[in-house]
């Protein structure tokens, strides 16, 4: 299972392909689109969030609610295309020194200058429409299918945030995925700690005071993945380095980490391995989760928690960072395209989904999947027999 995002931040549309989806699994817009509306939420976001609804046209691979097992292609159209016909239009132009909004002013901190080095672009224009953050619209309705499946397969997803600028929410370890959930969409900032709700949207509203931006960790949490999911076997098949992968290369995530993660470079090993026990009814488990449900790149069937770290946008609106122009080679204030003072609740929802997709794509490599029915039964059964083992 895998799939492919097209489309550019200002252009006519967003376009995910899902191939390798089983057939016979129950979907409709709506549970799409219900991740879409996440996604857009949050404190601190920008106007883009007022100008566009994001909403999913499911346009192939799906019949009367359930999956064909061909390609799913998903749509999202951009409203504001309308006002970028003249800019982001396809058609060739008479005259191109009549080119509109030109940009030859790379911006600190994104991908302006080094897209334009790689692709020969004097307008980079043509790098930051594809490389802008719009594009994880596309991701997240991708793992929004992901999510339904792993749902259908009694595994819960969560996402939520758990510092903003060095402001660090309290674990809450006795809450279960939904729980989580439900916390975090409560929350103006998606965090499951109401305590520093306020002091987090707080420092949002002060960097944006300042035209500052602020950066922070987002969490993901996921129960019901059965043990040994992933292999030891080769580098490419561990399923925590393809998780880790997936997080960093969502738009200015800087670093990954598993259960307590960097903290273990601190501690003695009997402060950080888990130990093993049996039960009856559970089989196989860990008595804490310091490895946040990994060994040897798989699953140890104990809860994942795996977080990620958003630096702060780059894009800043009253203290704009130095750069050079590439045609000038002068240097220049770096110029402001639409920008939040803070990303990090809307990048939980995005990693949400990003780690939802390889769950389901690990599930779907391992059992056998063209039919979604097959998959679940062969799913139960290798619970069972894991659980006897």
């Amino acid at each position: 299972m895998r799939y492919i995002t097209s489309g550019e931040s200002h252009g006519k549309q967003l376009t995910t392909i899902i191939e390798g989806l089983p057939s016979q699994l129950p979907i409709t817009a709506e549970d799409i689109n219900a991740s879409l509306r996440r996604r857009q939420g949050g404190h601190g976001r920008g106007k883009r969030m007022q100008i566009e609804k994001d909403t999913v046209d499911i346009v192939s691979g799906v019949r009367h609610g359930y999956t064909l097992g061909s390609p799913l292609s998903l749509v999202i159209r951009n409203d504001d295309f309308k006002h970028w016909t003249d800019i982001m239009g396809e058609e060739p132009m008479e005259d191109p020194s009549k080119m509109r909004r030109v940009v030859t002013k790379p911006r600190p901190g994104h991908a302006d200058l080094n897209g334009a080095l790689k692709y020969g672009h004097r307008d980079m224009r043509n790098v930051l429409e594809r490389s802008s953050a719009r594009e994880t619209a596309a991701r997240v309705a991708a793992g929004a299918v992901a999510k339904t499946l792993l749902k259908e397969l009694g595994i819960e997803v969560a996402g939520y945030v758990k510092e903003i600028a060095g402001i660090e929410a309290s674990d809450l370890p006795d809450l279960n995925a939904q729980e989580r959930a439900d916390k975090a969409n409560r929350s103006p900032v998606m965090v499951l700690d109401a305590a520093v709700e306020e002091q987090m949207t707080s420092a949002i509203d002060q960097a944006k005071k300042e035209g500052d931006s602020i950066g922070g960790v987002c969490e993901v949490y996921v129960e019901g993945m059965p043990a040994g999911v992933g292999s030891y076997v080769h580098y490419d098949r561990k399923l925590d380095s393809r998780l880790a992968g997936s997080v960093v290369s969502i738009n200015a995530f800087k670093g990954v980490e598993f259960g307590i993660g960097f903290e273990a470079a601190k501690r003695n090993g009997s402060e950080v391995h888990d130990e093993i026990a049996w039960d009856e009814a559970l089989g196989y488990y860990r008595t804490t989760n310091r490895l946040g449900g990994f060994e040897g790149g798989m699953t140890t069937g104990m809860p994942i928690v795996v977080r990620g770290v958003m630096k702060p946008i780059p894009t800043l609106m009253k203290r704009p960072l130095t750069s050079v122009d590439i045609e000038t080679k002068e240097p220049f204030k770096a110029t402001v395209e639409r920008s939040d003072a803070c990303a990090v609740p809307a990048a939980s929802v995005v990693m949400e989904h990003v780690v939802a997709f390889e769950l389901a794509k690990a599930l779907t490599e391992q059992f056998s999947s063209d039919r979604f029915p097959q998959l679940k039964k062969a799913i139960d059964d290798y619970r069972e027999e894991i659980r006897c083992f």
